[in-house]
């Protein structure tokens, strides 16, 4: 079953706390901070390779699986290369006769001079990569396992995940007497552990008698997530889903491709995992299936059972490959923008294993900061974790929220599929696990951050990053996506102002904050149609406006604020619609204005009258410079407050449950703005307009 989703408020400050503990964030140093390796003698290092060939699991729906690429090479100028449509094309016809063709597993042995730390690596080739969207022409995955030659116990399995940006799984100190099993996940090839008596299925969490599968630094403090390890793991396998998409090569699925005459759509990932299009979803799936282990492979000599016995072969055999080949793919990605989405590219290009840092290095690969610092404390050539900046979020819904007056409300929940993230300055999206987006080794400065997921309108922010550990994004490390069918484009334009606008901040009434970011321009943020919302921006003097949105629950698309202002006047004004709205809200409650039941009611009313009065004459003022009048108005704001208060609390007993709650947060929000307004240096400002400029 899917974990539960963190209560907002919770996440990611822990996670960037138990970061922080851990040297500042996910662990990588450069290869020149570790000893030197040397590669291991032949007989020693295929005696090694032996002991520890990794048994594979793969998922049912697997097309995949771990090949041979020399079959598929050419030389092309001087070179000898893989091309992507020979790899795909090849092993398609291929396996017209098998449905493994040439299962093959390479192996790597390093030493670090003068220590006693050895490893060796398996490197797994697969022809593509079809994920949600990181799919490329050719893949490698590698499961490094760090051994004393002392004691011949092995020290850290590694187990790569995706790229350098999301961290890997990984165990200290694993069983010397228990062979390691990789889970691949499905069409990405990412390497999940299995190391406990559940062969086949990946446990984050030791259940009963059994342990978890990675030793990864858990996320400490975070009350629903307090147990979970930082590392991808297998979302497929824990409760999350994954839509697949159909990857495009000028603008047309490769399939139909001219030279890729052997590739069918049933050679892809099958279509019950698969949409054709995020844009087409209305909504994020939720009948896609999960995880069922499919085949599994282990090594042709070792007696012991699997499906396909796979050949042991020294990665050195194929290290006269210079390059693997192929034109870009393209993905869809949405970024939203203030006028209309664009969309981003993907570098499908990949780069052989031999010429990556962590061949001749492995130490490069450890994630796990707590891992590194264990190694470093037994191996002198193992250098100290060293901070390398993440960004951290929890993914969420945006969704009605029950105890709102109908379309007046959102609160968060769970998402029914994992998300992608994606850096502006970064061309590889990065997946979600359990909820949370980690992108890893982050440069410091700003960076635009988009989040997606299947059926929902794209999340934007700019996030700064530090050097000095872990960046939480969202707010309080929370971003809420909203299902297409649901969205609206709140859009802002700060280009228009006369104000300096720097920062831009959605709330809803009872959601609170859902979005809070810098601002530099033209922006727009997708919020939920059925809430009610404080558009709050401000300006380098830290000067504050708002303005109120309410979209339309049936009809709306798009609002916007289009003369965004700060100061005095526009926080006035908002006081007084803020009040406006919830006088009309409370009137139309009314049955039977003769009755003695409706006093109350009117006189409810009536208070939240004077505030909205009180409020346009401090706006009023505020536009004429008139500061001493502006704040007497505004004094008188605060006294109506009171009163309407008073007369909530009289009237509660005659008004629906939800308005009251609505009432009660809207005087809140009143309360807190009409303070600004008095607190404000900046008498001036305009107010917003809708789109017709009224």
């Amino acid at each position: 079953m899917r974990r539960a989703h963190a209560t907002r408020r919770e996440v990611l400050g822990a996670v960037a706390a138990s970061l922080t503990v851990s040297a500042a964030g996910c662990s990588a140093l450069s290869p020149g901070d570790d000893g030197t390796t040397t590669p291991v003698p032949g007989d020693e290092a295929r005696d090694l390779a032996e002991r520890f060939a990794p048994t594979l699991y793969f998922d049912e729906a697997e097309v995949w699986f771990p090949t041979d690429p020399r079959p598929y090479a050419s030389e092309r100028e001087g070179e000898t290369v893989v091309d992507g449509f020979d790899a795909l094309n090849g092993y398609t016809e291929a396996r017209r006769e098998t449905d493994a063709p040439d299962p093959t597993v390479f192996y790597h042995a390093v030493s670090y001079d003068e220590s006693p730390l050895t490893v060796v690596q398996f490197w797994f080739y697969s022809a593509f990569d079809q994920f949600t969207t990181n799919f490329h022409w050719h893949d490698w995955e590698v499961l490094h396992v760090f051994v004393d030659r002392e004691t011949g116990d092995p020290q850290l399995h590694v187990a790569s995940s995706h790229s350098r940006r999301v961290p890997n799984n990984e165990f200290l100190d694993p069983d010397p007497e228990r062979t390691p099993r990789v889970l691949a996940e499905l069409g990405s090839h990412s390497s999940a552990l299995s190391l406990n008596d559940v062969l086949d299925r990946f446990q984050r969490l030791p259940t009963g008698d059994t342990f978890a599968d990675v030793t990864n630094s858990a996320v400490s403090g975070l009350e629903s997530l307090a147990d979970l390890p930082f590392a991808y793991g297998l979302p497929r396998d824990e409760g999350g889903r994954l839509p697949f998409l159909v990857p495009e090569l000028d603008g047309a699925p490769v399939y139909d491709h001219e030279r890729l005459p052997a590739v069918s759509r049933d050679d892809l990932v099958d279509e019950s995992l698969t949409v054709r299009s995020l844009d087409e979803l209305t909504s994020p799936p939720e009948d896609l299936p999960l995880r069922g282990t499919g085949r599994t492979f282990g090594h042709a000599d070792r007696d012991a059972e699997f499906d396909v016995g796979y050949d042991l072969v020294p990665a050195s055999e194929v290290e006269d490959v210079d390059a693997f080949v192929g034109p870009q793919l393209s993905f869809e990605f949405a970024v939203p923008q203030f006028a209309e989405d664009a969309v981003a590219g993907h570098i499908t290009t990949t780069s052989t294993p031999w010429s990556q840092p962590r061949y001749t290095n492995p130490a490069a690969d450890i994630t796990d900061p707590r891992h590194r610092q264990a190694l470093a404390d037994r191996y002198e050539a193992i250098g100290d974790p060293a901070p390398v900046n993440a960004v951290l979020a929890a993914v969420s819904e945006s969704v009605s929220n029950d105890d709102a007056p109908d379309g007046e409300g959102v609160t968060t929940g769970d998402l029914a599929v994992e998300a992608f993230a994606l850096l502006e300055s970064d061309p590889e999206a990065v997946p979600s696990f359990s909820g949370v987006v980690a992108v890893r080794d982050v440069p410091e400065g700003e960076h635009r951050l988009t989040v997606n997921a299947a059926g929902t309108a794209p999340h934007s922010e700019t996030v700064g990053v530090a050097a000095d550990g872990p960046t939480v994004a969202g707010v309080d490390g929370e971003i809420p996506l909203v299902a297409r069918e649901n969205a609206t484009r709140l859009a802002v334009d700060g280009a228009a102002s006369d104000d300096a606008l720097t920062r831009l901040a959605v709330e809803d009434d009872f959601a609170g904050r859902l979005y809070d970011a810098p601002l530099d321009g033209e922006d727009a943020v997708y919020v939920h149609r059925g809430g009610a919302y404080t558009t709050e921006v401000r300006d380098e003097n830290d000067e504050v406006g708002a303005f109120r949105v309410n979209p339309d629950p049936a009809e709306s698309t798009r609002e916007e604020v289009a003369n965004p202002r700060t100061g005095k006047a526009p926080l006035a004004t908002y006081v007084a619609d803020v009040a406006a709205e919830t006088a009309a809200a409370v009137r139309a409650t009314e049955e039977d204005d003769s009755t003695d039941d409706a006093v109350p009611v009117r006189g409810l009313a009536r208070a939240i009258d004077a505030i909205a009065e009180a409020a346009r004459r401090a706006a009023e003022r505020a536009e004429t410079g008139d500061t001493p009048g502006a704040d007497r108005a505004l004094e008188a704001v605060s006294d109506a407050l009171d009163r309407a208060a008073t007369r909530l609390t009289e009237a509660r007993e005659d008004l629906p449950d939800p308005l009251v709650r609505a009432s009660e947060r809207r005087f809140e929000q009143a309360r807190r703005r009409a303070d600004q307004a008095r607190g404000s240096e900046k008498v001036g400002g305009g107010q917003a307009t809708d789109e017709s400029g009224t």
